[in-house]
């Protein structure tokens, strides 16, 4: 697949594409605003005016002049001694959206670099060269300095580079591999290619991505919960929801209503069932899960904006030959958007968790306890509730948000910042350790329907269940049970289990289609 950057008009399913590994060109209509910012920076330095970064110092040093023979230098030093990062190496397909989102910056024109180190970055990323990244030393203002340091000294021959095939070579060997050669940098070119807010963004979209397909999950698990539990469908009534209002709300309460729908073990308990209400974890799942949704959608809409944005400085106004010196590159925006995706993921978890414990307890769900046929002799379920119940702790946690700190750097000149690298960079661990609880339901879940045996959920629930079974067999006694936990997991991180649904579910962008 290839996904061409239109500057300023990118979609969510465009960088989605592009994290999934989609091939990447630059349109071409955008040379002309690069070529003629790149020309606007080059008056402006014949003119010998001062201008941040690009004829002085940097931080707390821009009232040093730079003289024009020292101007390569300069850009060149800035890269070096910004590339600073520790840590980790940065997934592969965070470093390509990363790239992907400098470049579309770049190529608005508001940015003062030539069309060759456009296109030089473009040539990476169709050659599948991927600069190493550590994943620590961003505070998320003045940009996400360190880490768009390594990438761009890669551009210059330094650093290492992880090629298409996985190799991970000195970066001018690399180049030199894929018929590539290292840039001289020109005025503001270096401090253009490592001051923005893309590290963090591509971090939080990438989190983001991930929680999409964890709310999509999680409400199927919860569908099956509550058919194994012989929970009441009637606190899914769409009159309930729309009274209330909320979009999420409503759309959940949809979807889990058309999930359950036709199920023979609602069918068995409709009239003669002592209980009156469900627990909340099966009840309050649309307006728990929906109001997960809406908050996604929230931060998505920030985050498009942030993706389609310049977050560089100081920005370049070709039409008027000025330079503004700003502070795009604070990254608060991206950093309030991770909070948010974190607190959704951590709900999400949460409330999935509940839903095992309440599948595990006889007295809750009226099942065998630890839903285990002869409990006692076997421990069932047991242990893998404390495991979710372990990760969501761990998940609340991480929680706190990240944006409400801040630490002065740059000898006080930078005496704010977002932390939204911190928060974007938690994202990542929180949804594994969500998948995994969902994981773990699932396997509840479907042990649970079985003991209704003959009764059948409905055809989208039976067909959730036999994919269940696929990987994993109904527990009759205690076996090893950590291999069983990671299948049924990746059934969640692979996208298998979302793909049994026909039509759609309620998601980021899109209205759904119905549920079938």
């Amino acid at each position: 697949m290839m996904v061409t950057i239109t500057p300023g008009a990118m979609t969510l399913a465009e960088w989605s594409a592009i994290h999934s590994g989609a091939d990447v060109s630059l349109d071409r209509s955008a040379h002309a605003e690069v070529i003629a910012s790149a020309e606007a920076i080059a008056r402006i330095v014949a003119r010998g005016e001062p201008v941040y970064g690009v004829n002085t110092g940097f931080g707390k040093l821009a009232s040093v002049r730079i003289e024009v023979e020292d101007l390569a230098t300069l850009q060149r030093n800035i890269v070096l001694s910004h590339a600073a990062g520790v840590g980790e190496p940065s997934p592969v397909a965070v470093v390509r959206l990363m790239m992907a989102l400098k470049l579309s910056s770049l190529a608005r024109g508001f940015s003062g670099v030539r069309i060759e180190t456009v296109a030089l970055l473009e040539s990476m990323l169709s050659a599948g060269l991927t600069p190493v990244v550590p994943c620590q030393g961003s505070v998320g203002a003045s940009g996400d300095l360190a880490p768009l340091a390594h990438m761009a000294a890669t551009m210059i021959g330094v650093g290492s580079i992880v090629t298409a095939d996985g190799r991970m070579l000195p970066a001018a060997e690399a180049l030199a591999e894929a018929g590539l050669a290292p840039i001289e940098l020109g005025p503001k070119e270096g401090l253009a290619l490592l001051n923005g807010t893309q590290f963090s963004t591509a971090n939080a979209l990438a989190a983001l991505f991930g929680a999409e397909r964890l709310f999509q999950s999680a409400l199927l698990a919860g569908a099956l919960t509550t058919d194994a539990a012989k929970g009441s469908d009637a606190a899914f009534d769409a009159r309930i929801h729309a009274i209330r209002g909320h979009r999420g709300q409503i759309e959940t309460g949809e979807a889990l209503r058309a999930l359950i729908a036709g199920s023979e073990i609602r069918q068995s308990h409709l009239v003669n069932d002592e209980r009156v209400q469900d627990p909340y974890c099966l009840r309050c799942q649309p307006q728990v899960m929906g109001a997960a949704l809406d908050l996604l959608r929230q931060a998505t809409t920030t985050l498009e904006i942030e993706a389609n944005g310049v977050s560089d400085n100081p920005l370049i106004f070709a039409g008027e030959d000025t330079a503004l010196s700003g502070g795009n590159f604070h990254a608060e925006p991206v950093a309030f958007a991770a909070d948010m995706i974190a607190m959704a993921v951590c709900e999400i978890g949460s409330l999935a968790e509940r839903r095992i414990a309440m599948l595990v307890d006889p007295a809750l769900s009226g099942l065998p306890a630890f839903l285990t046929p002869n409990p006692g002799l076997n421990s069932g379920f047991m242990i893998p509730q404390v495991t979710a119940a372990a990760l969501v702790s761990e998940n609340k946690q991480m929680a706190f948000p990240a944006s409400v700190d801040s630490i002065p750097t740059s000898a006080n000149q930078e005496d704010h910042v977002s932390m939204a690298a911190h928060g974007a960079r938690r994202l990542h661990r929180m949804v594994a350790n969500a998948e995994a609880v969902i994981g773990i339901e699932l396997l509840a879940a479907a042990q649970g329907c079985d003991f209704h045996a003959p009764l059948r959920s409905s055809g989208t629930l039976e067909t959730i269940r036999s994919l269940v079974r696929s990987v994993v067999p109904h527990l009759d006694h205690d076996r090893h049970m950590a291999p069983e936990l990671e299948a049924a997991i990746s059934l969640v991180r692979n996208g298998d289990l979302i793909a049994t649904v026909t039509g759609g579910l309620p998601g980021l962008c899109a209205e759904p289609t119905p549920v079938s």
